[in-house]
């Protein structure tokens, strides 16, 4: 059971409470308050003043309050509601955040990076469905996405966007090409890999105008090992040199900026669109590196 239906169901739990008791409960409470005041009002007539209680404003309102107090199990869900729908309505419509648990997008993002995710450019979805309400910007090549991983949608994974619907995409000998056009790379100094502690060959692509570093292990082959039978799988060739790929429509090719230790597109296939998570834009803790917040490509 994930998160989201988890949080849905309190939704549903804290809501019904919070309606019940704003219908039945309160005012029921309200005529028990009032009913304790008046009789309260009534003993003082009755002794008289000498007797009377002298503090008699604070035993009314204590009376009052005491009637009024919601029950424990109200107190737990009722009062609870705002909150959860506040987090719900936020979490699944507005800004979702997600922990980077591999390092297949290593060098941009770390293993124990906090991301946010925008939930609402590429269109508003129902939470759990997934169901699209509004359309949204549409993807663009480069952009960092959180999508339910096709071969078990329970599972947020995070890549890079590297085919649109209808590109052609060809990873052959370590090189991006996209509809017969190689994708620029700039080499940068070798990054030191902390996971797979050793060095990587570290480059800045270039994708439509948009710069990300990416890694390329020289002592790994370029051609595909072990790739999954996917829908469309017969868009792709694979051979010795690597794969290339048509993408269908209503899909995306997905890439890791580690191209040598990351499971993506080039293994288990496209991603539909009715998989689109959000786009994810902000770095907002790693308990590791405080200096990794702030924003990235």
């Amino acid at each position: 059971m994930n998160f989201a239906l988890i949080l849905l169901i309190l939704v549903v739990l804290t809501g019904i409470a919070w309606v019940l008791d704003k219908l039945v409960f309160l005012p029921q409470r309200r005529r028990a308050a009032e009913a304790a005041v008046a009789e309260f009002d009534r003993q003082q007539e009755r002794v008289g003043e000498r007797f009377a209680d002298e503090n008699a404003n604070q035993t009314r309102a204590r009376l009052r309050d005491d009637k009024l107090r919601q029950p424990w199990w109200l107190e737990y869900t009722a009062s609870f509601f705002p909150v959860i729908l506040a987090v719900f309505v936020v979490r699944s419509f507005i800004i979702e955040p997600f922990k980077i648990p591999s390092g297949s997008m290593v060098p941009t993002l770390l293993v124990g990076d906090f991301i946010l995710v925008n939930k609402y450019e590429y269109g508003l979805r129902l939470p759990i469905t997934n169901t699209k309400l509004t359309n949204g910007s549409p993807l663009t090549r480069g952009d960092v996405v959180v999508f339910r991983y096709p071969k078990d949608e329970s599972v947020d994974y995070i890549k890079r966007v590297i085919g649109l619907p209808g590109d052609t995409v060809a990873y052959e000998d370590k090189k991006l090409t996209i509809n017969g056009k190689p994708v620029p790379e700039t080499a940068l100094p070798d990054y030191f890999d902390d996971e797979r502690i050793g060095y990587a060959k570290q480059f800045e692509e270039d994708l439509d105008g948009r710069k990300n570093r990416i890694l390329n292990n020289p002592q790994v082959p370029p051609f595909i090992v072990g790739a999954d039978d996917f829908p469309f799988r017969d868009n792709c060739n694979y051979n010795a040199r690597g794969v290339t790929c048509k993408v269908p429509p209503g899909n995306y090719f997905m890439m890791g900026d580690n191209r040598d230790n990351s499971a993506d597109s080039r293994y288990w296939g496209f991603v539909p669109d009715k998989n689109i998570v959000g786009r994810a834009f902000f770095i907002w803790m790693n308990f590791s590196n405080l200096k990794r917040i702030g924003g990235f490509e």
